[in-house]
């Protein structure tokens, strides 16, 4: 199991919110390249990067930045916010990005949704955005009706291997994750999964990597690292002991 550390991008800063909240940001660099760098200097095999003013408003907004995020590092980075076009893919994917995320456009545009799968589908990550076992789009700003159990399991047929589960409740609360939550969402599914939302301590990873057997293969964190909770060194121990 991997531990990827997250950067959130807000009006050009690295913030983290809580449970999604503009209102309740806390920004921790002006700085997002160098923090990239940094995590990839600490070891990580990922970065999970987030547009979050491109979730909200629905078209990705920093791309320099981005841009200058691919450039400056040689790992894999995993981008989502705001991306719902081929277009937008094909752009992303022109600058170097590794892993696409995809969410709200499976729900508002299917139609859209599948051609982006069915020309980069090997580059494509689902997310699943849960609040309440159910399924918010639209930079979390949307709660549909839709069993987001029922959903992961309709996404099967469509051949992406990877998705990432967000417990919305949980994300930035620092009051740690809730594992029979998880373990229900997942339950004889057949994709490789990230967990994302309310890792705390490191306790919770322990109980992320019971969970390897039914397909997790890695944890996204992010305010947990940027609060102290838990440093990334001693995280990556957690998840690579036998």
């Amino acid at each position: 199991m991997i531990i990827i550390p997250a950067v959130d991008l807000h009006q050009g800063k690295c913030v983290r919110l809580t449970q999604g909240k503009f209102d309740e940001e806390t920004v921790y660099s002006t700085e997002p390249v160098f923090i990239s760098r940094l995590w990839q200097a600490k070891g990580a095999q990922r970065l999970h990067l987030i547009d979050l003013d491109g979730a909200y408003c629905g078209t990705v907004q920093h791309w320099n930045i981005i841009k200058q995020i691919r450039e400056q590092l040689s790992i894999i980075i995993e981008f989502g916010g705001g991306v719902r076009t081929l277009k937008t893919v094909e752009k992303l994917v022109a600058i170097g990005i590794d892993k696409i995320i995809i969410s709200t456009i499976m729900i508002s545009n299917p139609v859209e949704g599948k051609k982006i799968l069915q020309k980069y589908k090997d580059k494509i990550m689902l997310a699943i955005d849960v609040r309440d076992g159910k399924v918010a789009i639209g930079g979390w700003k949307e709660q549909t009706p839709i069993n987001a159990k029922e959903f992961i399991k309709n996404l099967e047929d469509l051949g992406v291997e990877e998705i990432i589960l967000t417990d919305i409740v949980k994300e930035g609360m620092l009051e740690g994750i809730n594992l029979d939550t998880i373990t229900d969402l997942i339950e004889n599914t057949k994709f490789k999964i990230i967990i994302s939302g309310g890792v705390t301590t490191l306790d919770d990873l322990k109980k992320i990597k019971t969970l390897e057997s039914k397909g997790v293969f890695g944890v996204i964190i992010g305010k947990a690292f940027y609060a102290e909770k838990i440093s990334f060194e001693d995280a990556r121990k957690v998840v690579e002991e036998k």
